[in-house]
């Protein structure tokens, strides 16, 4: 079953940041990952939740997206992105492929 990884992301260094988006890009393809949402504007429907950034990953499985984020390529992005903004990030199987 496919897996969907949600990242809320609050930039505080712009630069650092587009950085990190340089070394991402590289690391999802060995995983079997890639891009739904990157960076969209927002619009809440309910509640105040309204987050700067949201990125949306879709993976083949919850293993493969955990196996991407602990990863050593993925590392490499990942201490830019600690570096570069706070963000909340998480892993849910999905009920199937995205579009489907």
């Amino acid at each position: 079953m496919s897996a969907l990884v949600l990242v809320e992301v609050s930039i505080h260094n712009p630069e650092l940041y587009e950085e990190y988006k340089k070394h991402t890009l590289g690391t999802l393809q060995k995983y079997g990952g890639k891009f739904v949402v990157r960076g969209a504007q927002t619009e809440s429907l309910e509640g105040d939740w309204n987050p700067q950034r949201l990125v949306i990953l879709e993976f083949p499985s919850v293993q493969s997206a955990k196996d991407w984020w602990s990863s050593p390529e993925y590392t490499v992005a990942k201490n830019i992105r600690y570096r570069a903004a706070q963000s909340k990030m998480l892993v849910v199987e999905s009920v199937g492929p995205v579009g489907a």
